[in-house]
């Protein structure tokens, strides 16, 4: 418990004094997040795994629902209908959904009658994938259907489904890629570009990209101090406490900061690699739905660091993907704990 609770307590506080040092107003709605985060790790871990597995796809049920009413009547903010606002908080369906999601997934590809009739089986769970990620991705949230997709391939990956079907699934989509060009939103293909070609539009599609990495650059090895980040403080570097959060901590903390941010995220992958090893040698089906929830975490946790790591440094396009703890934001660290708390 202490390899998930220590370097999460440490990540968090390196969450609060980013956004302190930007945007004082948010301090208090972010102190109030990771309390809630951290009951709910205990909560859930109490009440254990095994209610929420015999309930999986009732829950999956009821969050499709959720996806539905938000597409209709969510929320728009900047084009998009991510949340439903309660006034209070606003919820987002397709953050909370991952871990019930990984865990209904597990159930579905650990069944130990999956043998019978492979094919039928990998169809039914590429349905029960590609449902939530296609009403995300209408958002439109391709950053979280990005997510979605590789928890999803990384868990058939390692399932008992013959390798061929999930090769036969990536060259179709590898050679349906040109088509999907013409399902992105306008602003989708311009970053996409913007990526390959940051010169040719440097105030427009590009600018948030180049800001971020001349906000990473401008920490230099010890940072700038707490709230004296120029490039943040002063919002030329746009969603400074969301998307690009990564860049404000560097610019306030520097290189050691963003290392030690880093030896963290490092301790809580050791630990699922520790989890991973203990419950693939377990042969029973109980302890293969557990290798492939932790196997669904994993891809979860890491997929999201690399991915908002690397846009914040130009090293991918911007994907609106939230860096775990960090990022300002109710939705993610609640969902991460509560995964953390359903490992057995």
């Amino acid at each position: 418990m202490m390899l998930i609770l220590i370097p999460s307590l440490f990540l968090s506080l390196f969450g609060i004094f980013t956004v302190f040092g930007i945007r004082q107003n948010l301090l208090l709605n972010q102190l109030v997040y990771f309390g809630l985060a951290f009951g709910a790790y205990f909560i859930f871990k109490k009440i254990g795994s095994h209610f929420f597995r015999l309930n999986a796809r009732f829950i999956y049920l009821v969050f499709i629902a959720i996806l539905l009413v938000t597409f209709i009547i969510g929320l728009e903010v900047k084009g998009s209908k991510r949340w439903i606002d309660f006034y209070f908080y606003k919820f987002q369906a397709s953050e909370f959904l991952k871990i019930f999601f990984i865990l209904f997934l597990s159930e579905i590809l650990a069944f130990k009658n999956i043998h019978i009739n492979k094919l039928s089986a990998f169809l039914k769970a590429f349905l029960y994938f590609i449902i939530p990620t296609f009403i995300i991705f209408k958002q439109p949230d391709l950053g979280n259907a990005l997510v979605y997709s590789f928890i999803f391939f990384s868990m058939v990956f390692f399932s008992d489904f013959p390798k061929k079907y999930l090769f036969y699934l990536i060259g179709s989509l590898i050679a349906a890629l040109p088509l999907g060009w013409f399902f992105l939103k306008g602003y989708q293909r311009d970053r996409i570009l913007s990526f390959f070609a940051p010169h040719l539009d440097t105030q427009g599609t590009a600018y948030n990209m180049i800001q971020a990495v001349i906000t990473v650059g401008s920490g230099k090895f010890l940072g700038r101090g707490l709230g004296l980040g120029t490039q943040s403080r002063l919002f030329f570097l746009p969603e400074n406490h969301t998307d690009f959060a990564f860049s404000s901590l560097i610019e306030q903390f520097g290189f050691i900061g963003g290392i030690l941010v880093l030896i963290c995220y490092g301790v809580l992958v050791y630990y699922l690699c520790r989890k991973l090893i203990k419950f693939y040698f377990q042969r029973s089906e109980e302890g293969k739905k557990n290798f492939l929830y932790v196997v669904g975490l994993t891809s979860y946790f890491v997929f999201q660091i690399v991915v908002n790591i690397s846009m914040n440094m130009g090293l991918l396009p911007v994907a609106g993907i939230v860096l775990p703890f960090i990022s300002y934001g109710g939705s993610s660290v609640l969902t991460l704990m509560i995964g953390f708390a359903l490992i057995p």
